[in-house]
């Protein structure tokens, strides 16, 4: 069978680091988007946004690196479009709004695939909550990036469950689908520059017997790591190594705010006088790549629950470098002990930091609150780390069978040539459930979505009456001395919220032909038949009419 293709949901803020800010969930976007065109094996390209100039960006990319494969957009608006495409991908896991817009066409109508990133947010947290008393089929799926993000979701989903049962006493359909797929990076991309490897060290005044260890990432100590512990070891390390040999740390990210600034600045010079010190700014893709290629050793010390994957090490792995990482979420599956460190990582059960998550939910606590409590709250085995920074340090044979090996593993596993065909098999998965399941797909009517009804129908309790034109007919006003209907829609300037009920023709050309109708009045039916429009939007027509006094029922 052909493997299967996915329409990309698109919006710039799931695929624009560069415009939209740097974060984890823009550079993977971006990265898989990058990584989707180049190696997806697919007749088209569909891009489903809202405007079709949302997607010139992707348009523009996909002719510098596929322009043998065609490229259209599909709307929203029509999301059926995509056929006949039979999946959405979605840049995140909570796509149950994607599921009510599916609804009224049937669940069957197409599969969704979203993805996990950051999984600790409340919108995250309620929006599993959400996806399980939305529309979503057992022929769905969410996509984890790790084995240990599985397990969260699922833990969450149990309790989500449990619940459901007692509050609603519901019978509960089967989960989406809960893959593990990892996400991907571009290997290509990560090949060190020995030139700018050598200004680094240079700048630095590292030797060659030195020994430089680097972290790629935002530089955050309550959203990503805490640099103390580390300094700590460093300089633990450095006292054992003696004068001979020198370790450096060199951070390359972005503060958010001074306040982490001021963390990682004023710790490094009070905890580890003795260690080399340096920051990049990471975002500059020079100072990215000596940052890979100036390194001994790629080091990701994540003890916080924001992070749910890790994307950094494979980018270590990818240039060739030994790690040195937290035994913590991806890095379980990704870091093998033939490619580097995991230390040992611990925390407390779930007990002793219910207050956090209660402190959180009820707005007690900010996210980032939260996650620096989690954080204080996570040990990474200080003894541990120290002996293991010795053994990089120490052993140069040893750095260079790591970081042969992390190369062939990265390009072996986790290159986008890889791993977009797992998401191809995904949707191909998806496709073969969805045709094989034999209860009829739910069908929602249009107007009667239970989280969006129709605004009339919600509030049909308001007004007097329902309005109908069936058998009405329809007479123009006399507009002497009165603006007519072009001026009045100029005046009142609908498009000034960027959202009009129907275009200015349309409106125009249903007056006019009432107007041409003369003292007998027009129809629906004749409207709709001389004008080729639908008779429901000839009826939003006739009610703004109606509204403005421009014409009168006979």
């Amino acid at each position: 069978m052909r493997p299967q293709n996915a329409a990309i949901w698109y919006a710039q803020d799931g695929f624009d680091p560069k415009t939209k800010g740097i974060n984890g969930r823009r550079v993977a976007g971006e990265s898989f988007l990058k990584g989707f065109l180049r190696h997806a094996d697919v007749d088209e390209f569909v891009i489903l946004s809202k405007m079709p100039e949302d997607v010139e960006p992707v348009r523009d990319l996909a002719a510098a690196l596929r322009p043998d494969v065609p490229f259209r957009h599909a709307s929203l608006m029509r999301p059926p479009s995509i056929g006949p495409v039979e999946t959405v991908f979605y840049p995140s896991p909570n796509f149950s709004a994607e599921a009510w817009r599916r609804a009224p066409y049937g669940t069957g109508a197409y599969a969704l695939s979203g993805i996990t990133h950051t999984t600790s947010t409340a919108a995250v947290m309620e929006g599993w909550l959400n996806l399980r008393v939305s529309p979503v089929a057992e022929w769905d799926a969410v996509i984890c990036t790790s084995t240990a993000v599985q397990a969260s979701v699922r833990y969450q989903l149990d309790l989500i469950d449990t619940h459901l049962k007692r509050q609603l006493d519901a019978n509960l359909r089967p989960r989406p689908l809960l893959p593990v797929i990892p996400l991907g990076i571009h290997c290509d991309d990560f090949t060190p520059d020995p030139g700018a490897g050598k200004a680094l060290r240079a700048r630095l005044g590292a030797a060659e017997n030195d020994v430089v260890f680097t972290t790629i990432a935002r530089l955050t100590p309550h959203e990503k790591f805490d640099p103390l512990p580390i300094y700590l070891a460093m300089q633990a390390a450095q006292k054992k190594l003696g004068a001979g040999q020198k370790l450096f740390v060199v951070f390359c990210g972005v503060f958010r705010e001074d306040y982490s600034r001021r963390v990682f600045e004023q710790g490094a010079r009070r905890l580890m006088p003795d260690v080399g010190f340096a920051l990049l700014d990471g975002a500059d893709a020079t100072a990215r790549k000596e940052a890979l290629s100036g390194a001994d050793v790629f080091m990701f010390l994540i003890d916080n629950i924001q992070e749910t994957f890790g994307l950094a090490p494979i980018e270590g792995m990818a240039a060739g470098l030994p790690l040195l990482v937290s035994d913590w979420d991806g890095m379980r599956d990704t870091v093998t002990p033939d490619v580097g460190f995991r230390i040992t990582s611990r925390t407390l059960p779930g007990p002793y930091l219910a207050q956090e998550a209660l402190r959180y939910q009820g707005g007690y606590d900010s996210y980032v609150q939260y996650c620096s409590i989690t954080s204080a709250m996570t040990e990474i085995d200080m003894g541990e780390l120290t002996a293991r920074i010795l053994d990089l340090a120490q052993n140069p044979g040893l750095r260079k069978r790591m970081g042969r090996a992390g190369q062939a593993r990265a390009r072996a596993i986790y290159d986008w040539a890889r791993v977009i065909p797992l998401m191809q098999e995904l949707w191909g998965e998806q496709k073969a459930r969805r045709i094989a399941a034999e209860a009829k797909p739910a069908r929602y009517a249009a107007d009667a979505l239970p989280i969006a009804p129709s605004p009339t129908a919600l509030f049909a309790s308001y007004p007097t009456e329902m309005a109908s034109f069936g058998e009405a007919r329809l007479v123009a006003r006399d507009l002497t001395g009165r603006l007519g209907p072009a001026e009045t829609l100029d005046l009142r300037d609908y498009a000034g919220v960027k959202r009009v009920f129907a275009p200015k023709a349309q409106v125009l050309a249903v007056f006019q032909a009432i107007e041409g109708a003369g003292a007998a009045g027009a129809g629906l039916g004749s409207l709709a038949k001389g004008l080729g429009v639908p008779p429901h939007v000839i009826e939003r027509i006739i009610m703004w009419l109606l509204k403005y006094d421009f014409i009168r029922r006979v």
